[in-house]
């Protein structure tokens, strides 16, 4: 695949339509004819996928095909690739956990490659039709800014206490004494590990392992040196890094390094590349819901 003739465009403050917290989104555009074959690397998001080219790409998991290029995608759903035999445009949005839980059932997508249909119901399929009908990515953003906006105006439900914790995770990097939060929300180990993995999908030490995973392959994507990586994502040490590597992703820190995946997140997810290997951006954060003044919950947070 020749990369030199891949275009990426990502919102800019749309006048059509707000941005919302947890969203993020990048359309692409391959203008050239080597086929596409693209491997994922895991993240901490759930990603919806929609193909608004003429020629049709795929979705592959390690069974074979498994949705067409309008597909949804769980957290750690093992060996994931995009291909396609011509030139073509998708969309790619990517949720946070706590977003998604409010609007897809996310505990049914984790490991697997679904449908968008499956998870958004016949109104996916408007929203891809409408998508495909313009070629201005200002409009197609707006146009699934409004979309996730309609699914949140009746929410799913989501415990203040788990959207702490993913919180904390997040903003911790995975560095997390899981013990600590739980006891920070006021609830029992057990009934955080339920609810957790109820409404995210993951335990909260799974969600930690991904978070800290995903830290360590954005310093690799840059250039980092996989001893450096594996410190400055808080693996005890390159061996340990490496293990988790080949438990995730089945690959090397070396092999993730190259991956294509990483290679355009700079340009794709500045904000993202940014949070996970410089200073992050001042964030607002939650009293532990356990603590909080007069019992009083604050907003839903979705990171």
């Amino acid at each position: 695949m020749d990369w030199s003739q891949v275009d990426v465009a990502i919102p800019r403050g749309s006048r059509f339509a707000a941005p919302i917290p947890g969203v993020h989104m990048a359309g692409f555009r391959y203008g050239g004819t080597d086929r596409v074959d693209i491997e994922m690397v895991a993240h901490p998001a759930v990603t919806l996928l929609f193909d608004l080219g003429d020629h049709g790409w795929a979705v592959h998991d390690s069974t074979g095909p498994r949705a067409p290029g309008d597909a949804a995608i769980g957290l750690l759903p093992g060996k994931v690739r995009f291909t396609g035999s011509d030139a073509g445009e998708c969309l790619q949005v990517r949720l946070s956990p706590v977003l998604a839980a409010q609007i897809v059932d996310t505990s049914a997508l984790v490991g697997t490659v679904t449908r968008l249909e499956d998870v958004l119901g016949p109104a996916a399929r408007r929203l891809g039709a409408d998508l495909r009908s313009t070629s201005s990515w200002e409009e197609r953003f707006a146009l699934t800014f409004r979309f996730l906006a309609s699914r949140l105006d009746v929410p799913r439900a989501v415990d203040r206490e788990v959207a702490y914790v993913w919180q904390q995770i997040h903003l911790r990097h995975g560095r997390s004494d899981i013990h600590t939060l739980a006891e920070e929300t006021g609830w029992s180990r057990q009934r955080l590990w339920s609810r957790f993995r109820a409404q995210v999908g993951l335990s909260p030490k799974q969600a930690a392992r991904l978070v800290r995973f995903d830290r360590a392959a954005r310093f690799l994507a840059v250039g980092t040196p996989p001893a450096e990586a594996a410190a400055r994502a808080g693996y005890a040490d390159q061996p340990h890094l490496s293990r988790e590597v080949r438990s995730i992703v089945d690959a090397t820190p070396r092999d993730v390094a190259t991956r294509p995946w990483l290679a355009v997140d700079q340009e794709a997810w500045p904000t993202l590349m940014r949070r996970a290997v410089g200073v992050p951006a001042p964030a607002q954060r939650l009293t532990a819901p356990g603590r909080a003044r007069h019992g009083r919950a604050g907003p839903p947070v979705r990171c």
